[in-house]
């Protein structure tokens, strides 16, 4: 399949898959809002003075109608629920909507014996239940409106992917003529033309002319590769600096980025939903509530209690066990975490990466962009005796001031932001490869690579401890000579960020195993990791080498977190047990990403893992709290008080039992506004 047909079926999928979940949405908060307005206006007229008895026609009339209203908004804003309950029985299994459809239905059902047959009830059990069936119902609509929403942004990483394949390339024939083609006409061998500034459009080798590349979109690397004939370029690159003639070697989904697209998808079908947790409580809970609801039966027919008291006692069971608290314990947690994360500039995409966050035992982190800063800068000057720092920066900046390439810049910057006056520079030539060349005060100025320094004869061996040191340590060395002496080098770096050390030697003292993946060098990541103090360095890996090592770490039983800012950490991202992208990163290292740490600081890596593990034990404290309400309200709707104290739950009660139970859930959750993870 062709670049073109990859980026159009990608493209296709993408837009009908984002129409299709924005419909979902709108039709699911349209059954939310349906079902609560119903049900509000139903809990209204219950209380009302002047509200309609059950003791006469006009009232049962009034009722049965209410009824019926109830029962046809229940089968069009629960009818998902339904059907997945229903298809569970028949698989023998039983989760959350199990539970939902015995209490809503089970609701009903009692409500209309009572409008049909309210002599049969003891009088302190005639009251319906319509509106709490509706309620409950709306509340479930709702948070599956929100889940819909969050996964339907992962779409969005595929989208920026797809929108980095150029179009067309500009392809050289054996004549000579070039003529702009379309990607999906390219074949392997064919002669490809690119000129400074361009996007590389495919993959392929180098045949004619050199340049340097920003490569940083698939390595990470933050300075551009040096390319000459015989070297490899990859599809959606940036070209600077030369023009070159190359051979395609990839098309269709063999090329790098078609792999990276390939990568995310994958990985984006293995989330793990948060529902699971209370799908296995409700998995137990349901029959457990049934049986219990068939005893209250039997034990009240044997000890020879009427048909109504019966009824009454084993469907309050089943009504009392509808999950008002219970399907509240685990939305309303979530949302108060989410928005304390918020406070902090971290972004939650969804309540699973919450979830997955709270249990990690691994964070790997990418170096260029995430623990450095991104962008090369001076770090050091030395100079030769006879020469002052501020004169070679003037000097070196001089030259640079108008280049684009990375190297050139930081010291254009350097000088900017040091107030150096910049000379005006003559005779100026750039030697591709090496440096460039100027006069400066009549003086003749090399700036470049030791390769330079080699081809010019000039001798650099009094700066070679301090040469081998800068290598050693990660650094680029620019070499200036002064009328064929050696004057000094500038080392320039990428530095790491004020608070990558601290947060790190936080994120180790809370027992995590810290690893970094990088597509950088060897010897740069290394002396990043030594400053760092980081034990486990992975370098010089590309994107699906990154994606490999997560899926590693992940089959030793370790959870995975994967925190990067490029492009190329997109498919690590999504393989990630969960992914955090830095704020300044790429948009396709954030749509990838579970969480999104704004401020660009390491501190949100630190944060979101706090707020996770609060949240979540949060969330199972709201969980007891709405089990131990079930386990105090069900045996006193089963009636194990009557014998002794003449007591049935009464209805009222019930509403207000079920009312405390969720305030109590709600109030526990909010505490979660009172964490202050930036002060442990």
């Amino acid at each position: 399949m062709s670049d073109h047909a990859i980026s159009s079926c990608c493209s296709l999928n993408t837009n009908t898959s984002a129409r299709a979940e924005k419909k979902e949405i709108k039709l699911l908060v349209s059954k939310a809002i349906t079902s609560g307005l119903v049900g509000f206006v139903i809990l209204c007229l219950g209380w009302m003075p002047w509200k309609p008895t059950l003791t006469t026609t006009s009232g049962q009339a009034i009722w049965l109608l209410v009824g019926l209203i109830a029962l046809a908004v229940m089968l069009y804003s629960g009818n998902t629920v339904y059907k997945s309950a229903w298809q569970s029985f028949k698989k023998h299994a039983a989760t959350m909507d199990t539970l939902v459809s015995i209490g809503t239905f089970g609701a009903w059902l009692f409500s209309m014996t009572i409008i049909f047959c309210p002599s049969l009830l003891p009088s302190e059990a005639k009251t319906v239940y319509f509106e709490a069936a509706l309620m409950i119902i709306a509340f479930i609509n709702l948070g599956a409106a929100l889940e819909v929403r969050a996964k339907s942004k992962t779409s969005e990483a595929i989208k920026y992917l797809v929108a980095l394949q150029v179009k067309k390339a500009r392809r050289v024939f054996s004549s000579g003529a070039i003529e702009e083609v379309p990607l999906a006409e390219l074949r392997i061998g064919d002669h490809i033309q690119v000129r400074p500034g361009e996007t590389i459009p495919i993959d392929g080798e180098i045949l004619s002319g050199c340049s340097t590349i920003d490569e940083s979109m698939l390595t990470g690397e933050s300075l551009p590769v040096a390319k000459k004939t015989g070297n490899k370029v990859f599809g959606s690159t940036m070209n600077q600096t030369g023009s070159f003639i190359f051979k395609v070697t990839h098309v269709g989904n063999k090329t790098a980025l078609a792999q990276i697209i390939y990568l995310v998808k994958n990985a984006q079908k293995t989330k793990p939903p948060i529902a699971k947790l209370v799908d296995q409580v409700a998995a137990i809970f349901s029959p457990v509530i049934i049986i219990i609801s068939i005893i209250t039966a039997m034990i009240w027919f044997n000890f020879g209690s009427s048909p109504g008291f019966i009824l009454t006692a084993s469907m309050t069971v089943l009504i009392i066990a509808c999950p008002c608290a219970l399907g509240l314990a685990a939305p309303i947690s979530i949302m108060v975490g989410t928005g304390k994360a918020a406070e902090y500039g971290i972004l939650i995409r969804h309540g699973a990466s919450l979830q997955r966050a709270s249990q990690l035992s691994t964070i790997v982190f990418d170096k260029t962009g995430t623990i450095t800063e991104g962008k090369p800068a001076v770090i050091e000057i030395t100079t030769q005796p006879g020469f002052e720092e501020k004169l070679l920066l003037a000097y070196a900046a001089s030259i640079e001031k108008h280049s684009e390439h990375p190297l050139g810049m930081a010291i254009a910057n350097a000088a900017k932001k040091n107030n150096v006056t910049l000379l005006p520079a003559e005779n100026f030539q750039a030697i591709p490869g090496y440096g460039v060349k100027a006069d400066i005060n009549q003086q003749a100025i090399l700036i470049g690579n030791h390769k330079l320094m080699n081809t010019s004869g000039i001798d650099i061996s009094a700066l070679a401890a301090k040469i081998s040191q800068s290598a050693h340590t990660g650094r680029t060395t620019v070499y200036i000579a002064i009328n064929h002496l050696i004057a000094g080098i500038i080392s320039i770096a990428d530095p790491i960020k004020a608070d990558a050390k601290n947060h790190i030697k936080k994120l180790v003292k809370m027992g995590f195993e810290i690893v970094m993946l990088t597509g950088d060098h060897k010897h740069t990541a290394d002396a990043v990791a030594k400053e760092l103090d980081i034990k486990r360095v992975i370098s010089d890996v590309l994107p699906k080498d990154k994606a490999d090592e997560i899926k590693r770490l992940q089959c030793q039983g370790k959870i995975v977190a994967m925190v990067g800012d490029g492009i190329n950490d997109a498919p690590a991202l999504t393989q990630a047990d969960v992914g955090f992208a830095i704020g300044a990163g790429t948009d396709i290292a954030i749509e990838s990403a579970d969480i999104t740490l704004i401020n660009n600081s390491l501190a949100g890596v630190v944060h979101a893992i706090l707020i996770s593990k609060a949240t979540m034990k949060n969330l199972k404290q709201n969980l007891v709290g709405a089990f131990i309400y079930n386990s105090i309200g069900i045996p006193i709707a089963a009636g194990v008080l009557y014998p002794w104290l003449g007591l049935l739950l009464s209805p009222i009660i019930a509403a207000i039992a079920m009312a405390a139970s969720s305030l109590t859930v709600v109030s526990n959750a909010n505490r979660l506004r009172l964490l202050k993870p930036n002060k442990k």
